[in-house]
């Protein structure tokens, strides 16, 4: 599933890189000019092949924290108390009774089978809907089509032990399984989410995703599981209704995707947020194939306090972390500001942490691209890049 080097865009692999080492244990690369290829579609994705690697640049590193444990897989089995029958379905689901506690809506009172066989989607649109300022609480193995499920404002789902949501055979290469679209005050608790990949019939195309977050802001979301998507695990972006509405204070942990197409995660745009100890893995499929692809589809994008916390990029065919702001430059001026500590890739085709695509322009960009303590085994690409523009920097990197 690796791209190869001739997969990657001619315009990525143009300039020669100068290197400048600024402070102990610091690497930062600038670019001199150059072209950068960007695609967007109405979708609000893109499907850009990965950067090629710039020459090798030297790599300075000092003593500091980081997390030096080897890089292995995380296994995503089915949910906890369930076990897989040879026609899919899962049984042994703890019951409601067991793991409700009072004042918690169960979605069996929507009418919501999760015997792993019915399309529950419209019994569980009803059951959030109807329990909005409440907790919800899914407690089987609930199927649903590709119609998805919209969530409002001050919804709280948590999904039971053993509790999952799985996607109906199907023929799209377009979903979204939850919708968290211009809502506000949103948890939700151990979604566990899968895009049934193999059940799609469907050749092409790329925006199957497991949670979209558009416009929305003070949104948590503690152990999601996404798997085997058509694109993305998660996918964070703004409104696609009113203009110049962002989403904002989104917090993520302990994300594992697994096995999706395109990425585990994408972000569009984003003020403030903040993905802690996610796991990204056996991303394949098609482009760019990315643990997590940070990314814009316009100069409307916002890159505001991106927080990217120990997170893990295993077996990605493409690169662990890519950053691609070739669209991001225009009339208005933008300051990005994109953390990443403790990243740990073990990728041996496509490299872990690739930023690139931003041509030389009269549009100002500035502000600073920073991984700290990264554990990778080879080292990272720095593409076409304004020497005006962000800061790019590897601190204290351990590469080998």
């Amino acid at each position: 599933m690796a791209s190869t080097r001739s997969d990657i865009s001619s315009t990525m692999r143009r300039k020669v890189l100068s290197t400048l080492v600024f402070g102990a244990g610091s690497l930062v690369l600038s670019a001199c000019g150059g072209g950068g290829a960007s695609s967007s579609n109405a979708a609000g994705s893109s499907s850009k092949t990965s950067p090629s690697p710039s020459p090798s640049p030297s790599t300075t590193t000092t003593t500091g924290s980081q997390d030096t444990s080897e890089p292995g897989p995380v296994t995503a089995t089915s949910p906890q108390g369930a076990s897989e029958t040879s026609s899919g379905t899962s049984t042994g689901v703890q019951s409601a009774s067991d793991t409700s506690p009072n004042g918690v809506l169960l979605d069996v009172s929507f009418g919501v089978k999760g015997d792993g066989t019915t399309n529950d989607r419209v019994a569980l649109q009803a059951a959030i809907d109807g329990s909005v300022g409440q907790i919800l609480l899914i407690t089987g193995q609930s199927r649903i089509d590709t119609t998805g499920l919209t969530l409002r404002s001050n919804t709280h789902i948590r999904f039971a032990q053993g509790a999952s949501i799985k996607l109906l055979a199907h023929n799209t290469d377009s979903y979204q399984m939850m919708r968290i679209w211009d809502a506000s005050n949103v948890n939700i608790e151990s979604p566990y989410l899968d895009g049934s990949k193999a059940l799609n019939a469907a050749t092409s195309g790329e925006w199957g995703m497991g949670i979209s977050i558009a416009g929305s802001s003070n949104v948590t979301i503690t152990s999601p599981t996404t798997i085997n998507c058509w694109g993305d695990g998660i996918y964070i972006t703004n409104s696609y209704v009113e203009d110049g509405v962002t989403s904002k204070a989104v917090t993520i942990t302990n994300h594992l995707a697994d096995g999706c197409r395109r990425q585990g995660v994408t972000i569009i745009s984003g003020d403030t947020i903040t993905f802690d100890h996610p796991v990204w893995q056996n991303i394949g499929g098609t482009a760019p194939q990315a643990g997590l692809d940070i990314e814009p589809n316009d100069n409307t994008a916002v890159f505001r306090a991106i927080r990217i916390v120990s997170p893990k990029t295993l077996g990605c065919a493409g690169p662990g972390i890519q950053i691609d702001l070739g669209s991001l430059a225009g009339p208005v001026a933008k300051t990005v500001d994109i953390q990443i500590t403790n990243h740990i890739d073990n990728s041996e085709t496509d490299g872990p942490f690739s930023v690139g695509g931003l041509e030389p322009s009269g549009y100002i960009v500035t502000g600073a691209i920073t991984s700290t303590n990264p554990v990778w085994k080879e080292n990272w690409y720095l593409g076409d890049w304004m020497p005006s523009g962000p800061n790019v920097s590897v601190v204290n990197p351990r590469i080998g």
